[in-house]
């Protein structure tokens, strides 16, 4: 295994105070690696990473088709969401489409990441539910695939459920693995997880950038990543929610980028122009190292200009504050990396 490389600081007055170190690779849909630091062969569990990979079948096995899902809950079953009104309100629309009861989500249950939905919840006296968990969208997806195969929702989560065995084939197809080359693990809202090397997990992202590019992918399995894709372009505040990275980022390139973060500090992108994938892991696990990153990638990518990424200000040099509120610090990208020349000739 190669050597983690710095991706990103904490600074506090004059000092480095902290360094996040994980690998890095840079991948085309037919798997020809392009760039890389650290191990791009690195193995980590994609975590919500997956989740548009995890969300194709919906479209190819009908069920998008069937129960008339709209882009937006196309988006929000790809998205690891804030539980907002509207994503909640997407969600629900889901379950009722598909003839399937909230209390059949087995995500649990946690606050809204979204602090004035949290407050607001909480000012009416209201709990929070499992259509408030930031996985609902993707289980939501789960059993509409249970209802348009006529498989029992009881037991979906688990990993011998026929539903769990069909995506994890539609996630290897898309990483350009055979299915007994992932991974399982359990994930935080207690389905299966997938681990994959680095550069497996960037082509899935290439293939979700340029499906064409991807030479192992049938047409009709191109037909359904194309229609994820434009759902998720077309609708960024259904992947995350408002402030935070992966929606901003995608708001402050339209039509040029997917962004989906993992847990753990797992992450990939979807270069449209580019014709080609990222992903990186930061090795710490730490979350914070995650904004900076990504917007510094980007604008390597020449998917942002410097003056596209005022926007992203508060992501790109992230403060720390103390206990009064006062700024003592900073965390931003540490990447020498130069990114790719003419990013287009890729595709």
């Amino acid at each position: 295994m190669k050597i983690p490389a710095p991706l990103a600081k904490v600074t506090r007055g004059e000092l480095t105070e902290s360094i996040h170190r994980g690998h890095f690779a840079v991948v085309r849909p037919d798997g020809a690696l392009l760039d890389s630091l650290g191990d791009p062969d690195f193995p980590t569990f994609l975590r919500s990473a997956a989740k548009p990979f995890q969300a194709v079948p919906v479209v190819e096995e009908g069920a998008a088709d069937t129960f008339n899902f709209t882009e937006r809950e196309l988006a929000v079953m790809c998205g690891s969401h804030s539980g907002q009104e509207f994503h909640v309100d997407a969600v629900r629309s889901i379950l009722s489409k598909a003839g399937i009861g909230v209390d059949e989500l087995k995500c649990g249950v946690h606050r809204p990441s979204h602090r004035p939905t949290a407050k607001a919840l909480e000012e009416r006296g209201e709990l929070p539910s499992p259509l408030h968990n930031n996985c609902s969208g993707k289980h939501a997806a789960m059993l509409a695939l249970c209802a348009i195969k006529g498989w029992k929702t009881e037991g979906y989560i688990n990993v011998g459920h026929p539903v769990q065995t069909l995506i994890k084939g539609y996630v290897a197809e898309c990483c350009g693995l055979s299915s007994d080359k992932l991974g399982v693990g359990v994930d935080g809202c207690g389905v299966p997880v997938f681990r994959a090397p680095l550069r497996a997990i960037a082509r899935g992202f290439a293939s979700f950038a340029w499906p064409e590019g991807n030479p192992a992918l049938e047409p009709k399995r191109v037909n359904a990543i194309r229609k994820l894709m434009r759902s998720c372009l077309e609708n960024p505040e259904m992947i995350a929610g408002d402030d935070r990275i992966c929606t901003e980022a995608m708001r402050a390139a339209p039509g040029r980028v997917i962004a989906k973060t993992g847990a753990e500090a797992s992450y990939g992108l979807s270069f449209i122009d580019a014709g080609v994938g990222v992903a990186f892991k930061v090795e710490d696990g730490n979350m914070r190292a995650l904004p900076p990153i990504v917007v510094e990638v980007m604008l390597k990518m020449g998917t942002l200009s410097e003056e596209e990424t005022k926007p992203l200000a508060r992501f790109r040099s992230v403060a720390i504050k103390n206990h009064l509120r006062d700024t003592v610090g900073h965390i931003e990208a540490l990447i020498e990396w130069r990114g790719l020349d003419r990013p287009d000739k890729h595709r």
